[in-house]
């Protein structure tokens, strides 16, 4: 396993990470067999082998579902082998006052910090932080007031888009953003991505496979997502030439961009883990075939994101 530094936390993560979403919930393109989550057990045992791998940073939140509970029971014995990142929601749009805003908060990282049985979560993220959220700052008051307490290490924003991770990383506060990055979705190559590696935000990917487009469940999209679909027919066929999946060929992508700091692997299945251990090891793409992926693009860029999917 390769490590890189997180910014400047100094942190020296893994370059393929552990994203825990689908520990606690059914995520995912949806194929002939549904989705399911892992047994408890199943879960144990993955987190455990990801350890063994030489994975040492997890992503999880207190949105996904059991996803933390899970971890807190499974890994209280190896805590201190892995950088553990999770996220607290922002409230922004409940109707809450200023001072119930920072106390849902509040309650929220103490709730994150028990189900984690951790004294310490060492990457506190806003969830989804658009820029008004950014901007607004209640939020990051209230997770400075954590750090400043011992709760958190560094701070951090998962974001979307293009304004809000251009915001989070000229906003000065931020240590860490986690962004949407990957062969489809490459907006934040030419400005955002540079502009981290310089002012020292560690960057991490998620979205590596776009919510599985980038496997072979894109044949399962429906017809209003019918330009996703295709864009991803034409990658399959170009990367043959060098790569045995599409899912190879993504992983590689985004780790041969050196502003990345480490690619979340977001799956409820060890041989996807270990898959995406083996592609990392085999090294970057070939610059021919970076410039074909490259010009595939998607028009409809609201196409980019998968919450936009289910109104499709």
């Amino acid at each position: 396993m390769n490590y890189r530094v997180l910014g400047h936390t100094g942190l020296r993560v893994s370059e393929i990470s552990f994203g825990a979403v689908e520990i606690g919930m059914p995520y995912g393109i949806p194929t002939a067999g549904g989705l399911e989550r892992p047994a408890e057990e199943e879960a144990h045992a993955l987190l455990h082998a990801a350890l063994d791998m030489g994975i040492n940073f997890i992503d999880t939140a207190r949105a996904y579902g059991e996803s933390e509970e899970i971890i807190g029971r499974a890994l209280k014995g190896r805590r201190h082998e892995f950088i553990l990142a999770t996220k607290v929601y922002h409230y922004a749009d409940r109707g809450l006052s200023p001072a119930e805003q920072r106390r849902a908060i509040r309650e929220s990282i103490d709730t994150s910090l028990r189900a984690l049985q951790t004294d310490v979560i060492d990457v506190l993220q806003i969830h989804s932080a658009t820029k008004e959220v950014l901007e607004q700052g209640e939020v990051l008051r209230e997770l400075e007031e954590a750090q400043r307490a011992g709760k958190a290490r560094f701070l951090g924003a998962t974001v979307y888009g293009m304004e809000a991770p251009l915001a989070a990383v000229l906003d000065g506060h931020y240590d860490v953003i986690q962004v949407a990055y990957n062969m489809l979705d490459r907006r934040l190559e030419a400005e955002v991505l540079p502009l981290a590696y310089e002012k020292g935000v560690g960057v991490v990917v998620r979205s590596v496979l776009l919510k599985g487009v980038l496997t072979p469940r894109y044949a399962h999209l429906p017809d209003g997502l019918a330009e996703l679909r295709e864009a991803t027919r034409r990658l399959e066929t170009l990367v043959q030439s060098e790569c045995e999946s599409l899912a190879e060929a993504a992983f590689r992508y985004v780790l041969d961009n050196p502003c990345i700091s480490t690619a979340l692997v977001g799956t409820g299945k060890l041989r996807n883990l270990q898959r995406a251990v083996e592609y990392a090891g085999r090294g970057p793409l070939s610059p021919t075939l970076k410039d074909a992926i490259r010009s595939v693009a998607v028009c409809d860029e609201t196409l980019l994101d998968p919450s936009t999917w289910e109104r499709r």
